[in-house]
């Protein structure tokens, strides 16, 4: 008797083996399942080898086979690495808080992101990997992570890693968004401190700069008016304001890009009454020569 055939049946699909007379072995040539065996018992698939020959008798060898189970364990790895995505801060972002909470995801429709490969990096500082806080998800992990210590303003730089069940590395991932915590600086020139004018106009001026996110406005208000916008040119600004009699509120504000303001006031009068006299008195009058004499004036102002 001889065998008639051998055939193998994996993931449910059966492939016949073919006599090699120079080596006298039974051959196939298969394409490997498209998915990964990490997700199966055992992570491998089960080759079910069965042998016939011309009388009918079979032999059915598997995974499961005391002598041979081991070597007919076929491991698949896929070649799809995971994708790692930065969700806040977004790309570009401005934000005002110096600890801000990173979000990202990590997905991978195969194999499965292995968490224990997680890490996040920040700027060129030594990744994280511990304190990350990892909620999985049907095809991967949706992870946060809160700063701790508190970063500088300015420009920074989100780099993602993490690798499959297979150890297919995710690609680079980085987002880049800047951080701005002081509002700009402004200093009023004119009108100084407590001025009192009889002119209606009045001029505001003085300097204003933003090193970070760079400024946005700078509007003037007088009293309860409408804030006016004045033209900031290399840091300098001036702008002429009306006035109303009496008391007035000067409000001069400065916005940068990330919404911090900064705001002086300044109390400027407007008096345009000029003084009433009530009676003036010469006394002696008429006044001998060389002899003094004294005035008086009853004088007010409104």
């Amino acid at each position: 008797m001889s065998v008639k055939t051998v055939q193998a049946t994996i993931n449910g699909q059966t492939y016949d083996l073919a006599l090699n007379n120079t080596t006298g072995k039974y051959e196939a040539s298969v394409t490997a399942p498209s998915k990964s065996s990490y997700t199966l018992d055992g992570h491998y698939y089960n080759v079910k080898i069965t042998a016939v020959d011309d009388a009918g008798n079979s032999t059915v060898k598997d995974a499961s086979d005391a002598a041979l189970g081991a070597k007919l364990r076929l491991i698949v790895q896929e070649k799809v690495a995971p994708v790692a995505t930065v969700t806040a801060p977004t790309a570009n972002a401005l934000i005002t808080n110096s600890t801000p909470v990173i979000t990202w995801t990590i997905t991978d429709n195969d194999s499965g992101v292995n968490p224990d490969t997680i890490s996040l990096t920040i700027d060129n500082n030594t990744p994280v990997t511990s304190g990350i806080t990892k909620t999985a998800t049907s095809n991967g992990y949706n992870c946060s992570y809160t700063i701790t210590s508190a970063l500088d303003d300015g420009i920074h730089t989100i780099r993602l890693a993490a690798a499959d069940f297979d150890g297919n590395a995710a690609a680079a991932s980085s987002s880049t968004f800047t951080i701005d915590t002081v509002p700009p600086t402004l200093s009023v020139t004119t009108p100084a401190v407590g001025f009192i004018t009889n002119k209606i106009s009045c001029l505001v001026s003085g300097t204003t700069s933003d090193v970070t996110s760079g400024l946005a406005s700078l509007t003037i208000k007088v009293n309860s008016g409408i804030a006016q916008e004045a033209e900031v040119i290399d840091g300098n600004f001036s702008k002429e304001v009306t006035l109303a009699d009496g008391k007035n509120t000067i409000t001069i504000q400065a916005t940068d890009v990330a919404g911090k303001i900064t705001v002086v006031s300044r109390e400027v009068t407007l008096d345009t009454i000029p003084p009433v006299f009530g009676d003036i008195v010469i006394t002696p009058n008429p006044v001998p020569t060389g002899t003094i004499f004294k005035i008086t004036v009853n004088v007010t102002d409104a």
